[in-house]
């Protein structure tokens, strides 16, 4: 197992994600078995940094979790959770919540808490400061109830700037969506950037983007394979571990089979080189790219109807790829209804002026569609 130095410990560069634990057959119930099977495999094969949430597999992640780690030597793991703040009718409940993750996860402390998914939906939230959130979790600390504090975010890198102006004195480390999908997708390589100016080690998340990355197409696969043979998902690895400000990279493993393979996959350091680091990025331009949008704005200045297009053809695009989810929705969510997709009048005007011959219009009416 690869190990990286963080504040004095040891922590296993393979992080076990709790969000896909395996279920009974034929049921949403986590089958505790099998966790435990694959816990103990994880552990006396070196994985020592585990990762939950209040709200994985409907609030019980932490109870199994907390029931397959209590069977270990408190000092052979590190256990990290979250506030969860996705749901902001969270906020003003973080004492309780708190108290009740302890509970749950039978620890008298937390090694690694983060502020959950700070992101366009609650930021205002986090903000506010007559919620204290921040404030409560630092108290915490203090008392030796969290050892480590930081954040996880899907923010767009104006919300992520926010966030950090305000509290990044406090954050030990930052847990980013980071694959060579999303390095320039979600704008991952420019909040890398700054928390390697603010000196903020990263934790990596969806390093194989939900699976995505290891079911490649066909041709996808071809290409991948003329730039390093290996398996589809621990290429998606070597790709974060030639990221030098990264960590801990979590996996949500749910069968015996992934965790072994990928325990293989982090038994030795081999990062893609630069080389091959720009050639899997042009394929993940590739893989999202269903409008070639450049983002040259020229559209916006002619759109009576001020939309920011190739924001809207961005999430588009991750529309398409992902067929929805979190993000889109989210974003979506957070936007006026003069803002989305849906306010664009059909007029033209955008795609008169598009270098890329982008049928503008037509794309903005097939979202509307698609998100019905």
């Amino acid at each position: 197992m690869i190990y990286k130095s963080f504040k004095g410990l040891k922590l296993s560069s393979l992080g076990f994600g709790t969000m896909r634990l395996p279920l009974i057959e034929g049921s949403d119930s986590i089958d505790e078995n099998k966790v435990f099977e694959i816990f103990d495999y994880a552990i006396e094969n070196g994985v020592n940094y585990f990762d939950t949430a209040w709200g994985y597999h409907g609030g019980n992640s932490e109870l199994v979790v907390g029931k397959a780690l209590k069977r270990h030597p408190r000092d052979s793991f590190y256990l990290a959770t979250k506030f969860p703040g996705y749901d902001v009718r969270n906020f003003g409940k973080t004492e309780e919540i708190f108290e009740k993750q302890l509970e749950k996860c039978q620890v008298e402390y937390f090694d690694f808490y983060l502020i959950h998914n700070v992101c366009e939906a609650n930021i205002e939230y986090y903000l506010d400061p007559q919620y204290k959130t921040v404030e409560y979790l630092l108290e915490q600390k203090k008392n030796g109830k969290i050892r480590h504090l930081g954040f996880s975010t899907h923010a767009n890198f104006e919300n992520f700037k926010r966030f950090l102006d305000r509290y990044g004195e406090y954050m030990e480390f930052c847990q980013i969506q980071l694959n060579y999908l999303d390095y320039e997708f979600q704008d991952a390589k420019a909040k890398l950037e700054y928390l390697k100016k603010l000196n903020i080690p990263v934790w990596v998340m969806e390093p194989v983007r939900g699976g995505r990355l290891a079911r490649l197409s066909e041709n996808e696969l071809a290409e991948l394979n003329t730039i390093r043979n290996e398996d589809a998902p621990a290429v998606a690895f070597r790709f974060v571990q030639a990221i030098n400000e990264v960590v801990v990279t979590l996996s949500g493993m749910s069968d015996f089979e992934q965790v072994k393979e990928n325990i293989k996959t982090f038994s030795e350091n081999k990062p893609l080189n630069k080389e091959e680091f720009e050639k899997i990025l042009v394929l993940g331009k590739k893989m999202t790219m269903a409008v070639p949008c450049t983002s040259c704005r020229y559209c916006t200045e002619y759109c009576p109807q001020g939309l920011n297009i190739p924001d809207l053809i961005s999430l588009y695009n991750e529309q398409v790829f992902s067929g929805g989810g979190f993000i889109v929705g989210m974003r979506l969510a957070n936007m006026d209804e003069s803002e989305k997709p849906s306010a664009c009048i059909g007029c033209g005007a955008c795609q008169s002026v598009c270098p890329q011959g982008i049928k503008i219009p037509e794309i903005f009416a097939d979202f509307v569609q698609r998100r019905k």
